[in-house]
């Protein structure tokens, strides 16, 4: 029995796979590697190199597998590129899912958690998200993930589907020292690609009404987001009751200021970030509360931001 981790090489989804791998569930990979990487799939487990657009090899993936669940990772993530390509969105997105769908229907799985994303929300009204928060999603992007959820939703009843979504903010950090985060629009990366090469990295605004005066986001550490899926997969194997939705959020947030002073101490790269003009739609506080993931899936902060950042400068530099 294996549940079957779609976009299981990439940053989010190597860190899902071996959370598996801890709790005793044999995860089985299935990437395009357009993004991820070979090298982040533990030797011991099994890639099915392909797209989900790829309906027999995804047939032959649950024929030889004895899947039983699915994470589903898979996808195009860029919100701000989505806008330029909606078309591709769309297909990696909802066309891809429809089809990973219908095969699961075919081979009577009937167990998926899906990675959403706080993009669902747009630009919420609120400075405390919850699951209740009306979803305004203002990119391909997130409407494609939140036609993922309505997917689900009209699946589950029409078939025996069980499911759930987790939607979160800003991943940062690593749980392991050869997994890293290598995406180019990432606060993270780019922070320490500028580091690296001698830049000054920049900040958006610095007159917010917050107690600095820059933008408040929610980060949260990639080993504490993997630990719910696997929880998430484990309620429902077992046929325990969960929600839809949940939001994966740490409840208050920090500033962009403070990451940039975390940054500085743990680099020991001293720097001051330039201070650019606000750009156009970015709210002063967005912070979702994690209440109900903690109530179900053990949902918790485990790591403090010093942490977060040590971690990802631990792998940025172990993959240098």
């Amino acid at each position: 029995m294996s549940w079957l981790v779609t976009g299981g090489a990439g940053y989010i989804g190597a860190h899902v796979v071996r959370a598996f791998i801890e709790a005793d569930i044999q995860p089985v990979v299935f990437d395009d590697l357009s993004s991820g990487f070979l090298d982040f799939v533990p030797p011991e487990v099994t890639l099915v190199h392909g797209t989900l657009l790829d309906g027999p090899l995804l047939m032959r993936a649950f024929e030889e597998h004895d899947i039983t669940g699915v994470v589903h990772l898979a996808g195009f993530k860029y919100a701000g590129v989505s806008v330029q390509k909606p078309l591709h969105t769309y297909d990696q997105n909802v066309t891809a899912m429809a089809k990973l769908l219908a095969v699961m229907q075919d081979h009577d799985v009937t167990n998926m958690v899906f990675s959403s994303s706080a993009a669902v929300f747009g630009t919420p009204d609120t400075d405390l998200v919850t699951e209740q928060t009306p979803t305004l999603p203002e990119s391909p992007y997130g409407e494609s993930k939140l036609i993922g959820e309505w997917l689900l939703r009209d699946q589950a009843k029409a078939t025996k589907l069980d499911h759930t979504s987790l939607r979160y903010f800003n991943v940062v950090g690593s749980g392991y020292p050869d997994l890293y985060d290598a995406s180019p629009h990432n606060l993270f990366p780019l922070v320490f690609e500028a580091l690296l090469a001698g830049k000054t990295p920049r900040i958006y605004g610095d007159d917010y009404a917050t107690p600095d005066g820059t933008c408040v986001r929610d980060y949260i550490h990639v080993a504490d987001l993997a630990l719910a899926h696997v929880t998430a997969a484990q309620r429902l194997e077992a046929g325990e009751s969960v929600e839809r939705v949940y939001n994966l959020g740490s409840g208050d947030g920090v500033s962009v200021a403070q990451i940039m002073s975390a940054m500085a101490e743990v680099t020991g790269i001293a720097f001051e970030p330039e201070v650019a003009p606000r750009r156009p739609g970015d709210p002063a506080r967005i912070v979702a509360s994690g209440e109900l993931a903690a109530r179900d899936l053990d949902w918790k902060m485990r790591h403090t931001l010093a942490e977060m950042v040590q971690s990802a400068w631990d792998a940025r530099r172990n993959a240098a």
